[in-house]
């Protein structure tokens, strides 16, 4: 591994149900300290779970060149929060940002996403299912959250608030709703601005292969020819067991679509190595249906994707890891294997069958990833 620029601490990884492991991240420099400023990458676990975890390990934000070391308290910890990262507004990433709002100590937090995942939030901030305690505007009280809106315009955003760090925001599908249509989710690319180098985060997201839309091919091809010197850590989820039906995924992902999912992104690495390879494209990519339970019949147009023998993507993901986390748990008290090892084992045997060369890790709650 090349060295690393970013810590990340693992509040939450989990799907669910099981609501003190919910996906919560937190990011920071490797030269910087914690006290320094913290980057949270989505917030459905927070200061309880994190006080769980330190309880088991109480050194594990401290500062390790002190005798004897400092040690942080969950409190404290959010209190170096500078801003929140959100991929979309659905509870299981957001919840502890809700309850804790207007108790979090330290500087003004910006919560900083798109605009229609914001104003997703804003109806929770409605003084019926929650005090309003967000704002538009920077003039207001400093114990309420600022919405800061991130823009699909192709470029890199630096945060106000978290100046080490830029993002460029992505949408991808999560799901179709009768009602309102497409849902939108949001992958990330997050920048170390003094190192130059990046990791890709992915909320939940649909496979492409049954989507009406596909939207994940876009960030694949952004990601292509950046692997593996500027960009070496994906971070996406894989919510249920390869035994789940296709029209009960809810637009999530299982083993055999992020299988696909990342076969696109190796075909994408080799075109943006291989430029004259898009000369022979074939625009066939397989069926593109709604599940059923849709009652929809929809015929999106294909996505465009070279034909290549399988040999030909043999080690071309050397460098890369894939972190698969937002795994959905049960706890109906039945001994066995954790859901999250069956899934990340799933995941690992069709990737390693496909000799791509990249390596698959499990994301697990109290976690410290250097990337």
């Amino acid at each position: 591994m090349s060295n690393p620029f970013l810590d990340l601490l693992v509040v939450g990884s989990g799907g669910g149900p099981d609501e003190t492991n919910l996906s919560a991240y937190l990011i920071k420099p490797c030269n910087a300290s914690w006290e320094a400023g913290i980057l949270a990458l989505e917030a459905g676990s927070g200061q309880g779970a994190l006080n769980q975890l330190l309880l088991r390990n109480p050194d594990l934000f401290s500062t390790s060149n002190t005798t004897p070391p400092v040690r942080h308290s969950a409190s404290e910890i959010y209190s170096f929060v500078r801003a929140f990262l959100l991929s979309h507004a659905h509870l299981d990433h957001l919840q502890s940002l809700v309850i804790s709002a207007g108790s979090l100590s330290g500087p003004r937090k910006r919560l900083y996403a798109l605009k229609g995942v914001l104003e997703d939030a804003e109806t929770v901030f409605g003084n019926r299912l929650w005090p309003n305690l967000a704002s538009w505007d920077e003039t207001d009280e400093d114990y309420k959250y600022l919405y800061a809106p991130l823009y699909n315009n192709g470029k890199y955003q630096e945060l106000e608030s978290f100046p080490q760090v830029s993002v460029k925001v992505v949408p991808v599908n999560h799901g179709y709703y009768e009602t309102s249509g497409q849902y939108d989710s949001s992958a990330f690319f997050i920048r170390d601005n003094n190192a130059g180098k990046e990791f890709l985060f992915f909320g939940d997201v649909e496979p492409d292969s049954l989507s009406a839309s596909p939207r994940t091919i876009d960030v694949w091809r952004l990601a292509a020819p950046k692997i593996p010197d500027q960009l070496n850590a994906i971070f996406i989820e894989c919510s249920w067991p390869s035994s789940r039906e296709d029209d009960m995924l809810h637009g999530h992902l299982k083993p055999e679509h992020l299988r696909d999912e990342l076969l696109v992104l190796a075909k994408q690495v080799y075109v943006s190595r291989n430029p004259s390879a898009v000369a022979g494209t074939s625009r066939t990519s397989g069926p593109r249906t709604r599940p059923n339970r849709k009652k929809q019949k929809l015929n999106p147009e294909p996505t465009a994707t070279p034909t290549l023998e399988p040999e030909a993507l043999h080690g071309i993901l050397d460098g890369l890891r894939v972190y698969v986390m937002h795994c959905k748990e049960q706890l109906d008290g039945r001994p066995g294997q954790p859901m999250k090892d069956l899934i990340v084992g799933q995941v690992r045997a069709l990737v390693d069958a496909e000799k791509l060369g990249v390596e698959v890790f499990s994301v697990d709650q109290g976690m410290h990833i250097k990337i």
